[in-house]
C-alpha cells in the first residue's frame, strides 16, 4: 500500500498542461509558441515574485520543444552555463538569470549572440524585469530587447476557482466543499495543489472512489508530501 502511495504520490513532469494560468495566459501561449517555433523571438524573460510559477514554465518549454524535435538545455543556475555554441535552432532555458557572475554573464551574452544567428532561442526566469537587474550593459540590453511577462502568482480568492477549472480541464469534478477543506488543511502554493489534484485524481481512479472530503482527508494523513497547514 505504501508502494502504491508513493506511486501514486509522484508529482508530474512539469509541462503547460499542468501549470495554473490564472493571469499568465499570454504568456504561456506566447511560451507555446516559442517551443513549437512558431514564434522567432530570440529572447524571453519570466520574471516576478518566487513562487509564481517561473522555474515550472521554463521546463515546460523545454519539454514542449524537445517533443517539436528542437535541441534544448536547461540550466537550473546562471553559473552552471556551458561555453560552448548551442546546436542550431535550439532552445536554452536559464532559471535565476539575475544571479549571474560577471564570468556567467559574458557566457550567457555570447550564448543570445549565437541563437540569434541560428534561430534559436533564449528563455531566462528573474526575480525583476530586465531594466532593474544588476547585469552587464549589453546583456541587459539584449533581454530587454526581447519578448518580457511578469509571471503573477495567484491570489488566495482566485485559487478555489482555478482549482475547479484545473479539475474540470482533466476531466474530474470537484465539489466546493473538497476545494475548500484542499485550500483550508493542504499547501496553499499552486504547485503543490496541483500535484495534490493529480494524484488525488490518480488515487480516485485507482480506488474507485469519488473525491470527497473523507478521501482528502485520508490522502493528506497518508501522504506526508502534500503537507498541512495545521
Amino acid at each position: 500500500m505504501e508502494q502504491l502511495i508513493f506511486e501514486l504520490a509522484r508529482p508530474e513532469p512539469p509541462t503547460f498542461a499542468n501549470f495554473v494560468a490564472g493571469r499568465n495566459g499570454e504568456a504561456i501561449q506566447t511560451l507555446r509558441a516559442i517551443a513549437a517555433g512558431a514564434n522567432t523571438e530570440t529572447g524571453v524573460v519570466l520574471w516576478g515574485a518566487v513562487g509564481g510559477g517561473k522555474s515550472h514554465l521554463l521546463q515546460a518549454a523545454v519539454a514542449a520543444a524537445r517533443r517539436a524535435g528542437r535541441a534544448t538545455q536547461r540550466y537550473e543556475r546562471a553559473a552552471d552555463v556551458e561555453d560552448r555554441a548551442p546546436e542550431a535552432g535550439a532552445l536554452i532555458a536559464i532559471d535565476d538569470v539575475d544571479a549571474a557572475d560577471a564570468t556567467s554573464q559574458g557566457r550567457i551574452f555570447t550564448l543570445y549572440n549565437a541563437l540569434a544567428a541560428t534561430r534559436g532561442q533564449l528563455v531566462v526566469a528573474s526575480a525583476a524585469a530586465p531594466g532593474g537587474l544588476s547585469l552587464r550593459d549589453d546583456l541587459r540590453t539584449r533581454l530587454s530587447h526581447g519578448l518580457v511577462f511578469e509571471i503573477v502568482p495567484l491570489a488566495d480568492a482566485e485559487k478555489a476557482a482555478a482549482i475547479g477549472h484545473y479539475a474540470h480541464e482533466r476531466g474530474f469534478s470537484l465539489s466546493s466543499d473538497v476545494i475548500g477543506y484542499l485550500l483550508a488543511h493542504g499547501r496553499r502554493d499552486m504547485a503543490s495543489l496541483v500535484a495534490t489534484l493529480s494524484a488525488l485524481d490518480r488515487h480516485s481512479m485507482s480506488t474507485k472512489r469519488a473525491i470527497t472530503i473523507p478521501l482528502l482527508r485520508d490522502w493528506l494523513q497518508r501522504n506526508h508530501g502534500a503537507g498541512s497547514n495545521h
